[in-house]
């Protein structure tokens, strides 16, 4: 049992919720200090002008709203904001807003009745996902289109998803013995006005964006391997002068992978200790870029993506309504909490990272395939008759077209502030967008890398050599050879790649921690 409120939560506390199922329970200091704070608000809102309280809302709050029609207002809001387009949310991705905009709402700032929580955390608790649609945000008065579909579930309306089937909200919390959420005050702007989706969003992006790298370093090893590469490059005398973190990490996770390896070579046994007498030599002095500059390309994207980390697990961790209720100091406090533009830029920042890592992942996969670059393998590791049989030829296609589509979606949406809603929303961060475009790259990017893991296994096979790999790499090819059959006839390999693909998305890896 995960307990929510009483501390700030990790990356890892996410993953447990999100991919284990972990339940979760609520802090009864928490509790307490959500009460308190909706106490503060009852009392201290009457008779006073408060944005969304006694006033509508954007442009149109220079309008009065009487007491005795407050509570439709915020039914209001969450109705006529419910207007979202496009495909639904994964239950995976809805799980994830879900447990980001409970886990800002017990921070107690946001003058809402408990009653919210429990609902939330019933909803976790119970795997309901809420039927939230991709197309609406914009990510600046937080994600407005997005959550105002969760609120809509929350009051018993519309419909949720609940063991893979769209069901109506109201038998779901008739099936669970639920009451919808009863407005108070301001219950409605408190659960549309955050950052809650781009960040649930976010999270889901980092903790399979990690798998990418692990998995990327893993295979950029195992490729070094096959072609009998030196170890200098990925030394620690060679990257310790370098000051960066994430390449020095990278090399370390390679030294730390390869280092029973009977492939590999040592510089000073070939090139120092032995005259070297010919002319022109048959052995490359230095290998590929794609194989030896691992280090140096993975750096950057592991540092962007610890960057990454930080700012979403803070958004995580952060109060993105607006008003901010303040029962401490007794007063309430108008601002721009809700703007997305840390999330929008991160995950723009990872959408980049992790398209170049798709890129390295196709460089290496080119250079298996071509056997005038790697001088070891036939052409597309072809095990069958040359000419008749095409070995993977097929599968290069799909990993080349699946990175250009990358490439293309990794114009940064932050860049894309559009004013609406009157102009009152005159810059905006389209976090969200940001967010759910980052994520097709990382799904894109499991394909490139379970066709380049189907080709370092067919290449294994091919040279013979599994036993002379190291135990990683070799716990590595019986994975994929489980999963994939090595022939020498042409087959339909879609749903080997798929296999593979979900294979590389569930195990659990972790190189740096």
């Amino acid at each position: 049992m995960m307990v929510l409120g009483d501390r700030r939560l990790t990356l890892e506390d996410c993953e447990a919720i999100l991919f284990q199922q972990q339940p979760v329970e609520l802090a009864p200091d928490a509790l307490r200090r959500v009460a308190d704070n909706f106490q503060f608000l009852t009392e201290f809102s009457a008779n006073k002008l408060i944005y969304g309280i006694s006033t509508g809302f954007g442009p149109m709050a220079q309008y009065r709203i009487s007491p005795a029609d407050q509570r439709q207002l915020q039914l209001n809001l969450i109705r006529s904001h419910a207007s979202g387009a496009g495909n639904l949310f994964t239950p995976l991705h809805a799980r994830a807003v879900l447990l980001a905009r409970l886990n800002s709402l017990l921070k107690g700032y946001s003058g809402i009745h408990a009653d919210t929580l429990l609902l939330l955390q019933a909803f976790l608790n119970h795997d309901i996902s809420p039927c939230i649609f991709e197309h609406g945000g914009v990510g600046a008065s937080g994600d407005l289109v997005q959550l105002a579909h969760l609120a809509l579930n929350l009051i018993g309306e519309g419909e949720v998803l609940l063991d893979g089937e769209v069901q109506p909200a109201a038998a779901i919390f008739q099936r669970f013995g639920l009451a919808p959420l009863a407005i108070h005050i301001r219950e409605g702007l408190a659960v549309i006005n955050g950052t809650s989706a781009m960040t649930g969003i976010g999270l889901v992006n980092l903790i399979l964006a990690k798998k990418l790298v692990d998995w990327m370093i893993m295979l950029s090893a195992m490729t070094n391997e096959l072609m009998e590469a030196f170890d200098d490059h990925f030394s620690p005398e060679l990257n310790g002068v370098k000051a960066h973190r994430g390449q020095n990490r990278v090399a370390d996770a390679m030294n730390r992978m390869l280092a029973d390896s009977h492939l590999i070579r040592k510089r000073p046994e070939h090139h120092y200790q032995n005259q070297i007498e010919e002319e022109v030599l048959d052995d490359k002095v230095q290998e590929y870029y794609s194989l030896r500059c691992v280090p140096q390309i993975l750096g950057p994207i592991l540092d962007t993506w610890l960057q990454a980390e930080t700012v979403v697990v803070d958004e995580l961790n952060s109060v993105s309504d607006n008003p901010v209720v303040d029962h401490l100091q007794q007063n309430i406090y108008h601002g721009g909490n809700f703007h997305g533009d840390y999330v929008a830029l991160e995950m723009d920042k990872l959408k980049i990272a992790v398209t170049k890592l798709s890129m390295l992942s196709e460089r290496q996969l080119n250079f298996l395939l071509n056997d005038r670059l790697n001088q070891k393998l036939p052409p597309f590791i072809n095990t069958g008759r040359l000419g008749l049989n095409l070995g993977l030829q097929g599968m290069q296609f799909t990993a080349t077209s699946t990175v250009a589509e990358n490439q293309t979606l990794s114009f940064p949406m932050y860049l894309h502030s559009i004013p609406n809603n009157n102009d009152n929303q005159d810059v905006v961060s389209m976090g969200c967008n940001a967010a759910l475009m980052t994520r097709k790259v990382i799904e894109n990017t499991f394909e490139v890398l379970a066709i380049q893991a189907i080709a370092v296994t067919q290449a294994v096979d091919y040279l013979k050599n599994a036993d002379r790999l190291s135990g990683i790499s070799q716990q590595i090819y019986r994975d994929i050879s489980a999963l994939f059959h090595v022939s020498a006839t042409d087959l339909p390999r879609y749903k080997e790649i798929a296999a593979v693909r979900k294979f590389l998305q569930t195990s659990n890896i972790n190189l740096f921690y």
